[in-house]
């Protein structure tokens, strides 16, 4: 079957697919990412999520220019030797939202039971939620149970992992972070808007063909007290994913500016709740008191650290890169940090900048493990 997904400025038209095939490309990622953390440096590099947008793409977006986007943004990383690349999310793109890539409207527009037209109502409703005023209005409107919808992940999935070449990281957003953006005229509380988001998105995550599944949550660390809400929404759908299983946490970078307040000390509950192989965390930009909080992390988990800062045109050295990881493995302890990354995505940057960023990432953990 052939789908079409139509946006202001251009058709998506989809590839068919069959199942038998994409199966068969689900187990042989499952294999990849058993080799991939098997085998190779004991630290591991990767990258969060977006990429640098990508000039001749938003002057002419296409199906092609898009699936050409996606080859040079995966090519660039393993060129520059990042062992877990991520399609830049051009997965879905969107050239109404090109910056972040979708983050949002992505998962809104398709979820069944949110509609996205918003009037001067809905917008005025929305505006006396005071933790979303960095929004002028609602993502979407939420007017009855949601349901899948046109969301469709193992498709989207598919399309950046039929040119990836290799391992690759797939990402969401997480359903608190969702939740928040909407106008909930059904549920009638956060919670259960939450969950249900949760458990739509659970129900697709189980074949993906990729070698990793990561959730990306940008919200909580400014409002811990909605940790266990977050942390329970979160554990649904990695309870179903069948590969690597990461968190990625920042405290927002929108315009390369922090939006959320907070320190990770509040958040260690929640970090140890996760059913998450390895979390993906701030730490460049952050204060040095914060590396405190890793030596409480749960031991089952993995330490992903934020060794490159997005939030700066600077190009660290890969000496400087080398001296974060020293710190952080001084405070996790032995074997804990099993992964380097930038803070978070690097929509905000030049190409030029985060390509060179990427380099210095990969020359400093080789220099901090002495690979040479």
């Amino acid at each position: 079957m052939v789908k079409i997904l139509r946006s202001a400025a251009f058709a998506w038209r989809e590839l068919p697919v069959l199942p038998s095939r994409l199966r068969v490309r689900a187990l042989k990622c499952r294999d990849m990412s058993s080799h991939l953390f098997s085998e190779g440096p004991s630290i591991k590099t990767t990258t969060v999520g977006s990429y640098s947008q990508i000039d001749w793409l938003y002057a002419l977006p296409s199906e092609q220019t898009v699936q050409d986007a996606m080859r040079v943004v995966i090519g660039l990383q393993r060129d520059a030797g990042i062992d877990l690349p991520t399609d830049g999310e051009l997965y879905r793109y969107d050239i109404s939202h090109p910056d972040t890539n979708g983050m949002i409207e992505y998962f809104i527009s398709r979820i069944g039971g949110i509609n996205t037209k918003i009037g001067i109502s809905d917008a005025k409703a929305f505006s006396q939620k005071n933790e979303m005023s960095f929004r002028r209005k609602p993502a979407g409107v939420v007017t009855e149970a949601l349901s899948e919808g046109s969301l469709d992940l193992f498709e989207s999935c598919t399309r950046s992992s039929q040119v990836a070449g290799g391992p690759m990281k797939f990402t969401l957003t997480s359903p608190y972070m969702l939740a928040r953006t909407l106008l909930d005229n059904h549920y009638g509380n956060l919670e259960a808007l939450t969950l249900a988001i949760a458990d739509v998105m659970a129900e697709q995550v189980s074949e993906l063909p990729c070698t990793c599944v990561q959730i990306d949550e940008a919200n909580v660390p400014g409002s811990p007290e909605n940790a266990p809400l977050a942390a329970e929404a979160i554990n649904r759908i990695l309870d179903k994913v069948k590969v690597e299983k990461a968190v990625h946490f920042c405290f927002g970078n929108y315009g390369g500016q922090t939006i959320q307040s907070g320190k990770w000390k509040p958040l260690l509950d929640f970090l140890n709740s996760l059913h998450a192989d390895h979390l993906v965390m701030e730490f460049a930009h952050r204060p040095d008191g914060d590396l405190d909080v890793l030596k409480e992390i749960d031991t089952k988990i993995k330490l992903g650290i934020g060794v490159v800062d997005i939030k700066v045109n600077h190009i660290e050295s890969p000496e400087e890169i080398a001296r974060r990881i020293e710190k952080a493995d001084s405070k996790a302890g032995p074997d804990r940090v099993g992964w380097v990354h930038p803070d978070c995505g690097f929509w905000m940057l030049k190409r030029s900048i985060a390509e060179r960023k990427i380099e210095s990432l990969v020359k400093g953990r080789d220099l901090f493990l002495g690979i040479r």
